[in-house]
């Protein structure tokens, strides 16, 4: 997505935007100090939601970079937050000028040295830039990037940039007459080269996911190349349809433009042995449970999109 849209003209926007670009060079974190030592739960637990295996000395696998330096449920003003005041007031001017929506766009990471159990990390943040206003198909905002440098003791372990996007939602809406005409749309899903195929199949009412040509192992979501063995070759599988919820969550709050809490959004398992994030229909959102068995459907949301969701109760 940040490549998405186009710069907007000289307006109302410039006079926000050089408040903003003052932010960049600013810190973000300062010498903070992840909130524990890399340590082997965790590494498990993180293992066993991907499906990712235990590397074999026990070090953590190294997209779990960001994860040690995450402040959880403190927040970024408890233990381990390590937040400092500009980045803080970057998005309260963002907020203020009506950029409320925020959603993660892409990162970046750089690997130096595996982390092991028992290393404690410290990490520094800076604001490496913000965009000129930008037009997306969520609607018109800034891309904010921070940069985190991760250390164990002096050594750098890693680097994690990471962007996002701070927008004022597009008021979309249906075009039927009366009270539904004032319901906006649901976002539309980025589609780009590396998941283009994807989409393709759920426009034929098909659930595609990948096999690696090398190891067969299959993989969802689509990525570029295989995370077993690292080949770029693949092909597409259609998958059966048939699946278990693997696990869930009940949607309450915050509430967003054209979704109607409480709803279930659960990982489905499929028979295939990839997992998918969807939601669960046919049942209650109170009636969802672990091991539940689903069934692959398509829900045409409006008259541009159509999603793959999964029936319950079956």
């Amino acid at each position: 997505m940040s490549g998405a849209g186009e710069t907007l003209g000289a307006g109302e926007g410039d006079a926000l935007y050089e408040r903003l670009r003052a932010y960049a060079g600013r810190p973000a974190a300062h010498s903070a100090r992840g909130r524990d030592p890399v340590n082997e739960p965790m590494i498990r637990h993180w293992c066993e939601a991907l499906g990712h295996p235990v590397p074999p000395d026990g070090s953590a696998p190294a997209t779990m970079l960001q994860v040690w330096t995450m402040a959880g449920l403190a927040g970024p003003g408890g233990p381990g937050g390590g937040r400092s005041g500009p980045y803080g007031e970057l998005l309260g001017a963002l907020d203020g000028a009506g950029y409320t929506s925020v959603v993660a766009t892409d990162c970046e990471q750089e690997y130096v040295r595996s982390l092991h159990p028992g290393d404690e990390i410290t990490f520094d943040a800076v604001i490496e830039s913000v965009s000129p206003r930008k037009t997306t198909k969520l609607g018109t905002g800034y891309f904010v990037t921070t940069r985190m440098d991760v250390r164990v003791g002096t050594e750098l372990a890693g680097t994690h940039r990471f962007r996002i996007l701070k927008y004022r939602p597009e008021k979309l809406t249906s075009a039927v007459p009366g009270p539904a005409a004032d319901k906006p749309r649901r976002p539309r899903p980025v589609v780009n080269r590396d998941n283009a195929g994807f989409w393709e199949g759920v426009a034929r009412h098909q659930l595609l996911f990948q096999r690696c040509t090398e190891c067969a192992t299959p993989r969802f979501p689509w990525l570029p190349g295989c995370n077993a063995c690292g080949c770029a070759g693949w092909r597409a599988v259609a998958a059966c349809g048939s699946g278990t919820v693997y696990s869930y969550v009940v949607m309450h709050h915050p509430p967003f433009p054209a979704f109607d809490p409480p709803y279930a959004v659960a990982l489905v398992e499929l028979a295939e042995g990839v997992r998918v994030v969807s939601n669960v229909i046919g049942v209650r959102h109170d009636e969802v449970r672990i091991g539940m068995p689903v069934e692959l459907e398509f829900l045409r949301v409006d008259d541009d999109l159509e999603l793959p969701v999964f029936r319950g109760g079956v």
